[in-house]
């Protein structure tokens, strides 16, 4: 049994808050110069152009690369041979959350209720996911989720009758939607399966997988690929203004369901796929 204090989950989580807005992780910064290099409409290329300006001066001048420092979503994969010492899990991850957006000067974007509003005044509480795995580490993922792309995500409770096509259409259905609002290009997580909740949270894992690896099962993988590119058929373009360039990635993830469901979940981001990781 390895101990691990509540203080260095906090300090890490507070690390990652900065670091997660300050510096676009590489996947994502590849793909958008690689669909500059592709793009042909000269509107297009000036918009990437700026794109990556903006993340090359964050990282040089250690500032957020956007305005809107996100909601914190910090996923926590802990080792069964951990025993978490000195206080309240949930409130190391919140004190870390605190620190960090004072810390480096992020906008805090929190209301303590949903409808009658009020900020929180220091970005708590995060999203905490949490889940045990064999071990004695714990990764602590922070990915930071702005609004503007968290807003045009979408959930349905298919039938199975709806079959494939019905999943393929609900994606092109939900990005089409979007339109220019979550600020393309964007990176299009999708969840099938499992039940509501699981679906939402498969589709939020999936921003968070490196957009230029692949699904393990060639089914999904295909899938990936035929969704992407007609996406980018759709001639949104970055920030609205037409282009090849709608998405620099899609990614899938699935679980088992049940017999008489299908649940499929799309969870949009913009090009700054924030996610910073470190394991203690």
């Amino acid at each position: 049994m390895r101990e691990i204090s509540g203080g260095q989950i906090t300090d890490a989580v507070e690390r990652l808050c900065i670091q997660a807005n300050q510096f676009l992780p590489e996947d994502v910064r590849k793909a958008v110069r690689n669909c500059r290099d592709c793009e042909d409409w000269e509107t297009a290329r000036g918009v990437l152009d700026k794109i990556i300006d903006n993340f090359e001066i964050a990282e040089k001048e250690q500032v957020p690369i956007c305005q809107d420092t996100g909601m914190a979503c910090v996923f926590l994969e802990i080792g069964q041979d951990v025993h978490i010492t000195g206080g309240d899990l949930t409130e190391a991850v919140n004190e870390g959350v605190r620190r960090g957006y004072e810390k480096g000067y992020l906008r805090k974007s929190v209301v303590k209720d949903p409808v009658r509003r009020g900020n929180t005044g220091d970005n708590t509480p995060a999203m905490i996911y949490t889940e045990i795995v064999p071990g004695e580490q714990i990764r602590i993922t922070v990915a930071p989720k702005g609004f503007g792309s968290e807003n045009m995500s979408a959930i349905r409770m298919f039938k199975p009758s709806a079959g494939l096509e019905g999943i393929k259409d609900f994606i092109l259905e939900t990005v089409e939607n979007a339109g220019p609002n979550p600020c393309p290009p964007m990176v299009v997580g999708v969840g099938i399966g499992g039940t509501f909740d699981k679906a939402a949270l498969l589709a939020k894992k999936a921003l968070i997988r490196p957009i230029d690896s692949e699904n393990p099962d060639p089914f999904y993988a295909d899938l990936e690929k035929e969704m992407l590119e007609k996406i980018n058929r759709l001639g949104i373009g970055p920030q609205g203004f037409g282009g090849k360039t709608t998405a620099i990635g899609l990614n899938i993830e699935t679980m088992p369901t049940h017999i008489a469901g299908m649940p499929c979940a799309i969870n949009i981001s913009c090009h700054v796929t924030r996610h910073q990781t470190e394991v203690i």
